[in-house]
């Protein structure tokens, strides 16, 4: 038989020498090297616990030591092993009891008379591994609890069929002004504008069909205040509590739309101020190149020379007025 090669750290709490020696052996047989710990009181084991330099794998439990036993016994140990799976190992038979236990925290419930080499040894690796598995779990909801709650983006968590908010984070309460419990106590409705519902249920159906795909898109929701912003929305499965719901980021882009359109308006009144640029003032000018030019090359009487004098101010004041639109049309354009 190939025996498990991983070095162990086992506290085998017992005050019987033969049940002790039994476990032993049964540890040995399935273990290539068990380190094994052996106390055999509750004052033994708390102070070995509170202690010991290395943490150990598993602790196996017997229910009744010289001075503790019973539901208390198993309180204290727990208290004691916040991250060890202890195994009870008893002699009696006490469905309840080994009901209560697990519920407490004990990883199992072993009756001696029924125990074996591989039943203890695959126990032992069971409540290793969940421990194990639980503890990431542990860890994961953190870190999602983490991200979701320190978000500086809104957040929320709905459920899609009744489109109630089940879990909403400080960000989204902040940014749109309701307090968790009103939240909690609203629909996704209550957030979009009345007009904007036909939408809202064409959108609602797509989710439906793509449940558990990842989605995103721009939408206007309203605040408690009544204001009404512009959002980029991003969406995806998730199990909460046992619920069909979707996980929502929101970026609220109210401000950069607007940014966006200020900038648009603008660039057409530039393309209007260009258009004066090239094709108003061309006009006035190509008079005075023409006037000046006839000035030049004729030789006019007095009378024709004033004519086109009084034409040359005419050109030079459209001009200037003119050259006085663009420039006010500039000025206000900066002011924008």
């Amino acid at each position: 038989m190939i025996k498990d090669k991983k070095a162990y750290k086992i506290l085998i709490i017992e005050d019987n020498p033969g049940d002790f020696l039994l476990i032993s052996d049964y540890l040995e047989e399935q273990i290539s090297k068990p380190t094994i710990f052996h106390t055999v009181n509750f004052k033994e084991t708390k102070q070995i616990l509170e202690t010991a330099e290395t943490l150990f794998d598993v602790v196996l439990l017997d229910l009744s030591l010289p001075d503790k036993s019973g539901e208390l016994l198993v309180e204290e140990i727990l208290l004691l092993c916040t991250n060890i799976p202890v195994i009870i190992l008893t002699g009696y038979t006490d469905v309840d009891f080994s009901i209560n236990s697990i519920s407490k925290g004990i990883a199992d419930y072993l009756l001696k008379d029924e125990l074996n080499a591989e039943s203890l040894y695959k126990s032992i690796i069971y409540c290793i591994e969940r421990l194990k598995k639980n503890n990431e779990l542990t860890e994961s909801e953190k870190r999602y609890s983490d991200l979701f709650h320190l978000s500086p983006l809104p957040m929320w968590v709905y459920d899609i069929d009744t489109l109630e908010f089940l879990d909403v984070n400080d960000a989204a309460q902040k940014h749109y002004g309701y307090t968790e419990e009103e939240f909690l106590s609203m629909t996704l409705q209550n957030i979009r504008p009345k007009e904007d519902m036909p939408y809202f249920e064409a959108q609602l159906d797509l989710a439906k069909k793509h449940a558990f795909e990842y989605m995103s898109g721009v939408f206007r929701h309203i605040k408690k205040n009544g204001e009404i912003i512009n959002v980029d929305v991003q969406s995806n499965y998730i199990s909460y509590k046992g619920r069909n719901a979707r996980v929502i980021l929101v970026n609220d882009i109210t401000e950069r739309l607007e940014y966006i359109s200020a900038i648009e308006t603008k660039n057409k009144e530039l393309q209007h101020i260009a258009w004066l640029q090239s094709h108003v003032i061309r006009a006035p000018v190509a008079k005075i190149m023409g006037i000046v030019d006839l000035i030049k090359k004729l030789q006019l009487s007095t009378e024709e020379k004033e004519s086109l004098l009084a034409d040359l101010v005419t050109c030079a004041e459209e001009l200037d007025n003119v050259i006085h639109d663009i420039a006010q049309k500039t000025h206000d354009a900066r002011l924008k």
